[in-house]
């Protein structure tokens, strides 16, 4: 278990600031992660790589010379905010480019391909390369679904080896990009691991089985089989590489049998040498081989097969120097430090009101306000189902990260309301600060929709009864747009077009907003409850389908409690947007 903490929910935050502490010589600290703290060529290629914190040496230990610029590392398994990507990587750049690197899931697509928008947009040319090396997530012809695992590391090491011997950013990301097509990786889990502060495992093996096709957020395997010896372990995991490996293999393979936090090394050994011989008498040969703890998940007892396909290119860059806290191969000529002012906060500045805020849009604000302070307790007071629903067939984190989420919109909607600000600054300020503190695919969809609901709202001198129909509009649209999932799925969107249905059919045949809210709750939730029969088809819970069958999605059941807790705070109250005369909902210092 995840023993030593203050405080759970500054769990990462303040391992953060000890490995910075203890690696001084390498990294210095950005708000959102890592950067070198020796000097970088001007013009050299930024590589920065990232993802969820807890896979420890991944990410923030393989950042150094001749590996990664810098590291995003975001809560838990849960990918970084978009905000903190961009400014790892802009504290990262040194005038070549950046290439973004990272496991192919929903959250980081959509957080970093943010910032890669954000960074182009200033000058910055940034591209990306997924990490896609994981053969039980996705078939063959699939490949592109595939999620990323323990082969990232090879990805990273040959584009930062590349980006080290001083190639541009087309020829990076191109070895980058053949790096991942020719890498393959399986994994198995032994028993399941212990989030901070939990008091079990995201997920238990039964005694005497193993768990095959395992991710490392915590994601239980796709199929459970008889606990077998080494040697037929060996002979699963090689057996099964090869059957998938890619069309243009050559003989000259790399070997990567990694640690997921629990198995011993001599464990690792043991499995190691037998896996040696089953490669070695199908004809390959191998280079450089890694035996050890290098891409984790937390203190799961389990471990993962990588093999990547090398041609004369990929094998010079994987044998290339690095030297990494976590990971050093050769030996690297010392690098002057640079001088850096290590930050641990966000940096930019607060958005200010470009008009003077009206009286309708202030009041609107408050309540605005009020509102998110109880969409906070609602979550909190349900955040541990939350975590157990997405434990099934995920990572146990979503009940962590709407927490996070929602106590950050809540304060950052408090402060921006104390100061006057209208509504639509109010909920800008909230949306901006759910993605930047949740991250992941659900901070993301939270951030992306309160932030179109205050640009819809905007800061008017009066309010009509259309604009509620507007505002849930707006928030539908953000969601859907950016997570692109459809009814179906078994995802948020489930219940949310549900809920816009029943609330337009409401609201367009007279009912006032309130009852039109209560309606659309009542869909809402309705809706969730479906999606127990629903397979996934997106997300992390999708090569876990039949596990989750069953199970209500735990993004439709969240939004689902909070329409309901919105629509119960406003039926108390005259809701009607006529003449802005809106009440204020208890909490957070608003009165009753």
């Amino acid at each position: 278990m995840t023993q030593i903490y203050d405080n759970p929910a500054d769990f990462v935050d303040e391992a953060l600031a000890g490995f910075v502490a203890a690696n001084r010589a390498y990294v210095a600290r950005v708000d959102g992660g890592v950067v070198r703290s020796t000097e970088m060529p001007a013009g050299q290629v930024a590589v920065v790589v990232g993802g969820g914190s807890g896979h420890y040496p991944a990410f923030a230990g393989l950042v150094g010379p001749g590996l990664a610029a810098g590291a995003v590392c975001g809560n838990i398994f849960t990918s970084p905010s978009a905000g903190q990507v961009y400014r790892v990587a802009k504290a990262a750049n040194a005038g070549g480019g950046v290439l973004l690197s990272y496991g192919n899931y929903a959250g980081d697509v959509i957080h970093f391909g943010e910032a890669q928008q954000r960074l182009n947009a200033e000058g910055i040319e940034t591209r990306t390369v997924l990490a896609t090396d994981d053969i039980a997530s996705a078939p063959i012809d699939q490949i592109g679904k595939r999620r990323g695992i323990a082969g990232d590391l090879t990805v990273f090491k040959v584009a930062g080896a590349a980006a080290e011997a001083g190639l541009d950013l087309d020829a990076v990301e191109q070895l980058a990009i053949r790096a991942n097509h020719r890498t393959r990786t399986l994994g198995v889990a032994f028993d399941g691991c212990t989030l901070p502060g939990a008091a079990e495992p995201l997920f238990h093996v039964p005694a005497g089985q193993m768990s095959l096709g395992l991710g490392i957020h915590g994601e239980p395997g796709i199929s459970e089989h008889p606990l077998p010896t080494a040697s037929e372990l060996a002979e699963l995991l090689v057996s099964r590489l090869l059957q998938d490996k890619p069309d243009d293999a050559g003989d000259r393979v790399v070997a990567i049998l990694n640690g997921l936090g629990r198995v011993k090394y001599e464990e690792l050994f043991l499995l190691y040498g037998k896996i040696e011989k089953l490669l070695t008498a199908d004809g390959l040969t191998i280079v450089e081989p890694e035996c050890g703890e290098l891409v984790t998940s937390l203190d799961m007892s389990g471990l993962s097969l990588t093999l990547l396909w090398l041609d004369d290119e990929l094998e010079r860059y994987w044998s290339a120097p690095a030297d990494t806290p976590g990971y050093r191969k050769g030996s690297m000529a010392p690098r002057e430090r640079r001088e850096r002012r290590e930050t641990a906060g966000p940096e930019h500045a607060a958005a200010v009101e470009t008009e003077e805020t009206t009286a309708a849009a202030a009041e609107l604000g408050r309540l605005a306000a009020a509102l998110l302070a109880q969409v906070r307790d609602a979550v909190v007071d349900h955040e541990a189902e939350l975590g157990r629903l997405d434990a099934i067939a995920g990572d146990g984190d979503h009940g962590i990260g709407m927490r996070r989420g929602a106590e950050a919109a809540a304060a950052a909607a408090r402060d921006a309301s104390a100061a006057g600000a209208s509504v639509q600054r109010v909920l800008t300020a909230a949306g901006e600060a759910w993605s930047e503190r949740a991250g992941g695919t659900s901070g993301a969809l939270w951030g992306s929709a309160l932030q179109a609901a205050g640009r819809t709202f905007g800061n008017k001198a009066s309010y009509r009864r259309q604009d509620a129909a507007a505002i849930v509009t707006a928030f539908t649209d953000a969601v859907t747009a950016l997570g692109k999932a459809v009814p179906g799925d078994k995802t948020m969107v489930d219940a949310l077009l549900p809920f816009r249905g029943a609330f337009q059919s409401a609201f367009n045949g007279g009912a006032p907003v309130a009852a039109a809210l209560a309606a659309g709750a009542a869909a809402a939730s309705a809706a969730a409850d479906s999606t127990a029969s629903l397979r996934p088809r997106m997300g992390r819970a999708r090569p876990l389908a039949e596990k989750s069958l069953g199970h209500p999605d735990p993004g439709a059941v969240s939004f689902a409690l909070i329409a309901g807790r919105v629509a119960d705070c406003l039926a108390a109250f005259d809701s009607s947007l006529d003449d802005s005369r809106l009440a204020s909902v208890a909490g957070d210092g608003a009165n009753a």
